[in-house]
């Protein structure tokens, strides 16, 4: 079978896609070939039944992918993408999920005519819960757009945005929000505990209370404003809870100067 797809490093997200794309069928295994200089790593490529290399020379000769994904950490990017050079001549598209790395940097390295698809994700895409956001160079056909657009949807859902300068607030507002999420989580446990529940009924409730709020949120036609406003009777218990949260705008204002603060520091990082 003609190998479709190269995916150059099969770490915890690389391995997490790869899992998703062969599971919902989006790719046949035979069709997918890994290279990972991690030996344990892999083999768990290769036991999902792909081809694999420990370098890109290990790639055979005759191999013309539609699609050549870079998983790897961005301090190694422009080593790792050097490696594929040989694919930058237009008929092969690159998608890059590699926090912080702006498209120009692969045109750099890969050539002007290289179709390039920067993608951030997050960290629920390894449950195919994830959210994904992407923008393409203008070499990127339509059909490839559709192609990686379906690939990601695998792992969640999948957006698009025109600006890549955007980014780095995607990156503040998804790719860093599971974290806040995280914290939300613990901080609401901490306070279960303190009002005497016991610390394991404290963790459940704080998990399960976050995780179903979103849920409902997700699937309800009514914006969250409007079911924030249906779970808060006048004078009662949330109400009172609510009062500290959003008097003077509390959370809102913590909440945006903790995304700007990750916002600066994407651009930072991006230079």
């Amino acid at each position: 079978m003609t190998i479709r797809l190269i995916l150059a490093g099969c770490g915890n997200m690389g391995y997490a896609m790869l899992s998703g794309w062969l599971k919902s069928a989006k790719l046949e295994p035979q069709a997918v070939f890994v290279v990972e200089p991690n030996a344990e790593l892999r083999r768990r490529a290769e036991h999902l039944g792909c081809g694999a290399a420990a370098d890109a020379a290990g790639i055979p000769a005759d191999a013309v992918p539609d699609l050549v994904v870079i998983a790897v950490k961005p301090q190694v990017i422009r080593e790792v993408t050097a490696q594929y050079k040989r694919f930058g001549d237009g008929r092969t598209s690159f998608l890059s999920i590699a926090a912080g790395t702006p498209v120009g940097t692969f045109e750099e390295i890969l050539g002007e005519l290289a179709p390039v698809i920067r993608c951030m994700p997050n960290t629920p895409a390894a449950i195919g819960k994830g959210m994904m956001v992407v923008f393409s160079n203008p070499p990127v056909s339509d059909d490839v757009r559709r192609f990686v657009l379906e690939l990601l949807s695998a792992s969640g859902v999948v957006t698009t945005i025109d600006d890549e300068g955007l980014m780095d607030a995607v990156t503040a507002v998804s790719g860093s929000g599971p974290a806040y999420i995280f914290h939300f989580i613990e901080a609401l446990t901490v306070a279960a505990e303190k009002a005497g529940l016991p610390a394991e009924t404290a963790k459940l409730l704080a998990m399960q209370t976050v995780f179903g709020a979103a849920s409902l949120a997700a699937e309800s036609e009514d914006e969250p404003g409007v079911l924030r406003q249906q779970v808060t009777s006048p004078n009662g218990t949330t109400a009172a809870a609510l009062a500290v949260l959003m008097g003077g705008d509390r959370l809102t204002k913590l909440v945006t100067e903790a995304v700007e603060a990750a916002r600066l520091r994407s651009i930072e990082l991006g230079k």
